[in-house]
């Protein structure tokens, strides 16, 4: 099957470097699952690269734009979108049809983490796997702190914020539970959000050269430990 392509945003390349690494020398398109898919940042361009994809997400508006941007695309017939929350995954997809689930900016907001987790395990084939991306506990404290919103870091130290946030102990232990088995963690926007827009459109390739970075320093501590998202790449 073809690459997807790596985006040219660096705040998301480390992602894309995952999928494409899981993806690449497949025989036959994959079916995945974007759980929360939302718009189709995702969904679409895996869509282009031959891929099935399911879209299970709560926002009609959301779904509305997917349909656009896919037809926009010529896509459409490799797309399939229910309105629904992650946790009706279970009733949505066949359990054990699934070769990649992504579940993306999605544990902060559900009702129950925990049930979202094995609705997501429960849809992979054995061998199959989850792409979880969270936000990182550590960088909410960090950036609280420094724009001198001291109470809201101690909050976000006790994991008192909503939306909630995650540190790696903390997904790891929730991913174990819903029968996964975690493969690889990376950070995600170690940079990307720490360095200005106006150096980045000044500089010749300065884009490529810090999407460059991200992925050298993305499994890397302590500057994965750091970054505003976590990633994991986890098995069933």
């Amino acid at each position: 099957m073809p690459r997807t392509r790596t985006q040219a945003n660096p705040r998301y390349a480390v992602v894309w470097a995952v999928l494409n690494a899981e993806l690449d020398g497949r025989t036959g398109p994959a079916h995945v699952v974007d759980a929360g898919g939302g718009t189709g940042g995702f969904a679409v361009p895996l869509a282009q690269a031959g891929h099935q994809v399911t879209v299970v997400d709560p926002s009609p508006d959301a779904l509305a734009a997917l349909a656009r941007r896919a037809a926009e695309r010529g896509v459409a017939d490799r797309i399939i979108a229910y309105q629904g929350d992650a946790d009706d995954l279970s009733t949505l997809v066949e359990p054990g049809t699934a070769d990649v689930v992504l579940c993306h900016s999605v544990l902060e907001v559900v009702d129950d983490p925990d049930r979202t987790l094995t609705a997501v395990a429960a849809a992979l084939r054995p061998g199959g796997c989850a792409s979880v991306l969270v936000a990182n506990r550590v960088a909410t404290v960090l950036a609280r702190a420094l724009a001198g919103h001291f109470h809201q870091a101690q909050d976000a130290l006790a994991g008192d914020l909503e939306p909630r946030r995650y540190d790696l102990d903390g997904l790891a232990t929730l991913v174990t539970k819903a029968g996964l088995v975690p493969e690889r963690w990376h950070g995600v926007r170690v940079l990307a959000d720490l360095v200005p827009g106006a150096v980045v459109d000044v500089e010749p390739d300065a884009l490529e050269a810090l999407v460059a970075l991200e992925l050298a320093l993305s499994e890397r501590p302590p500057y994965r430990d750091i970054a505003t998202q976590l990633h994991v790449l986890a098995r069933r």
